[in-house]
C-alpha cells in the first residue's frame, strides 16, 4: 500500500492525459466553480511558458488544488502532474485512485522514509510538469507559512519555469479547521504571474525565497484591490486568537489556591493536626445556682 501512486508511466499515458483532462473539465471544475465566485486573473502572463515547467501556490484550503488546476489553460494543465501528501492520499487505493483522476496527482512524502522519493525530479527529468505547494501543508491561519527550498532546488537542477499562483479567499471559503466549505458562493481570486527562473549562481534558499515574495505580492496586491485580508492581517488576526485562547486556557487552570476560601487568609493560621476553628455561636445562659 505504501508504493500506491507509484508508477510513472501513466503521467506520459495518452489514456491517462484524456481521463484525467475529461474528469477536469467535466466534473472538477463545474462543481468547484458553483459553490465558488472564482475570478481568473494573469492569464497573459502565461503564454510563455514551456514545458517542463513547476507551478507554486500558497496553501490554505482543500479547494487551492482543484482552483489551480481548473484556472490553468488547458494546454498547461493537461499533462500537469500534482504533488499529494503519500501519509493523506496515498495510503487507501480509492483516495489514490480519486487524486489520480481529478488531479493528475503523484505521492509526495512527508514522512522522512524513502518511499517515493526523487519522484518528482524524475517526472521533470520525463518532460512532465509539476505542481507542488511549497508550504508543505495547509495553513491553519490562512496565513503564508515558511517554504521549503525543495521546489528552488528542482528548478536550479532542471533550469526550468516556475509559475508563482497567489489564491485569495479559499481560506475564508473553507477554512483548514472546518469539515465543509461555506455557502453562498464566497468569492475566491486565482493569480498566475510571470514565470520565474533561477539566476545565475543562485542557491536554492535564496530563489525560494525569491520565490516567496512574489507569491506574497501577488495574493496582496489582489487583496488590497477587493477588500479582502492580506498576508500580514492574517498573521496578525492568528497571532490575536492565540493570545486570546493561551489567556482562556490560563484562567481555566487557575487552581483553588488562586482563590482562597474565607477565612484561609494570611490572618488565618492553622496549625497542623489541629481542628478547624467551629464557627461562633452564642453561649448558653449558665445554669441557675441550686443554693438559691
Amino acid at each position: 500500500m505504501a508504493e500506491l501512486g507509484g508508477n510513472r508511466k501513466r503521467f506520459t499515458s495518452p489514456l491517462n492525459t484524456i481521463a484525467t483532462t475529461g474528469a477536469q473539465q467535466l466534473l472538477l471544475k463545474p462543481v468547484v466553480w458553483s459553490q465558488l465566485t472564482v475570478h481568473v486573473h494573469g492569464e497573459q502572463n502565461l503564454e510563455g511558458v514551456e514545458e517542463p515547467f513547476i507551478v507554486i501556490a500558497n496553501h490554505s484550503s482543500h479547494f487551492d488544488g482543484p482552483l489551480i488546476m481548473s484556472a490553468l489553460p488547458r494546454r498547461l494543465s493537461k499533462n500537469l502532474a500534482t504533488g499529494a501528501a503519500a501519509d493523506t492520499f496515498f495510503t487507501k487505493w480509492h483516495n489514490a485512485a480519486m487524486i489520480q483522476l481529478f488531479m493528475n496527482g503523484f505521492p509526495v512524502n512527508r514522512q522522512g522514509t524513502r518511499s517515493h522519493r526523487g519522484m518528482a525530479k524524475q517526472l521533470l527529468s520525463e518532460g512532465v510538469p509539476i505542481f507542488l505547494f511549497p508550504e508543505g501543508t495547509r495553513s491553519r491561519s490562512g496565513g503564508m507559512g515558511p517554504f521549503t527550498p525543495g521546489v528552488a532546488a528542482l528548478a536550479i537542477s532542471f533550469n526550468c519555469q516556475v509559475v508563482p499562483c497567489a489564491i485569495v479567499g479559499a481560506f475564508a471559503a473553507w477554512p483548514a479547521k472546518e469539515p465543509r466549505w461555506r455557502p453562498g458562493r464566497p468569492p475566491v481570486h486565482v493569480v498566475f504571474g510571470l514565470p520565474m527562473r533561477p539566476r545565475p549562481g543562485e542557491i536554492a534558499h535564496q530563489f525560494n525565497e525569491r520565490l516567496r515574495r512574489k507569491v506574497i505580492e501577488l495574493h496582496d496586491s489582489t487583496a488590497h484591490a477587493y477588500g479582502m485580508p492580506t498576508q500580514a492581517e492574517m498573521a496578525h488576526r492568528a497571532a490575536l486568537e492565540k493570545s486570546t485562547r493561551g489567556s482562556r486556557q490560563a484562567d481555566d487552570q487557575q487552581t483553588p489556591a488562586d482563590h482562597p476560601e474565607p477565612g484561609s487568609g494570611p490572618g488565618s493560621r492553622v496549625i497542623p493536626g489541629s481542628a478547624p476553628p467551629a464557627a461562633a455561636t452564642e453561649s448558653p445562659p449558665p445554669d441557675p445556682d441550686p443554693r438559691q
